[in-house]
């Protein structure tokens, strides 16, 4: 893995591979977010470096047995002249769990705490909230791993992009999770954000391609929008108290 690592041209690959990665992790960071935010705030720190350090475990093991997911591209079965293939039913499953998911979410947030919500969050363990972020990442890693190995031609670099990926996303995950916290709005748009995933998943199972882009720039103007809204927020509270 060692041998021929340190060329120009693996150096450039290593850059531009790494900030791919860390590109598609951020739908990876607002879903683990979401999940350990549901947790005892003492136990998130933790929940989230678990869940982030298993999703470059899991990348990484993906790569090792890379020759088995490319074989997901191989059709299974095929439903009204559409070709479905081992990736697709992940993907398709990733998306279907993705919208449930955000969409629990959202009801919880607006109806408010009900006679049952006590007993719901008492149930919901630090177990759950690991299983949940691993089966996702198995999702969100299909993507990483095809990116990886159509950029690169060494394995090191593959394993080098992920590992620095992952470690960007560990020093990001905090300061979001807090952020979003403070911020109920903000956690309405995450769940959003998480909506509009899941549909993309879904498209990319039934073969109906959706740039990333679209998504991203979709959550980045949301998320402008919000910061400015926060912004005169503060200020017209501090314009009311200092009046």
């Amino acid at each position: 893995m060692i041998e021929g690592l340190f060329t120009l041209e693996n150096l450039i690959a290593l850059i531009t591979l790494a900030g791919l990665e860390i590109v598609l992790g951020i739908d990876n960071i607002v879903f683990v977010v979401v999940v350990t935010n549901k947790l005892p705030e003492a136990s998130r720190a933790m929940a989230r470096r678990i869940g982030i350090g298993l999703a470059m475990f899991t990348r990484i093991a993906l790569l090792l047995a890379i020759s088995a997911i490319m074989g997901l591209t191989a059709p299974l079965f095929t439903i009204f002249e559409h070709i479905v293939s081992g990736r697709d039913v992940v993907l398709l499953t990733g998306g279907l769990f993705l919208l449930a998911k955000a969409t629990h979410e959202i009801h919880d947030k607006l109806e408010g705490p009900g006679m049952e919500e006590g007993h719901v969050r008492a149930q919901y363990s630090y177990t759950s909230a690991i299983i949940q972020i691993l089966l996702l990442d198995l999702v969100f890693s299909l993507d990483s791993v095809i990116t990886a190995v159509g950029m690169a031609q060494h394995l090191g670099v593959m394993v080098a992009a992920i590992v620095i990926a992952v470690l960007v996303m560990l020093l990001f995950a905090g300061p979001v999770s807090e952020f979003v916290s403070n911020h109920p709005t903000v956690q309405m748009l995450a769940f959003s954000f998480l909506l509009l995933v899941g549909i993309f998943l879904m498209a990319e199972g039934m073969h109906k391609h959706i740039d990333r882009g679209y998504i991203y720039f979709a959550m980045a103007f949301s998320l402008f929008v919000e910061f400015l809204n926060l912004k005169m927020q503060k200020r017209r509270k501090a314009a009311l108290s200092g009046g």
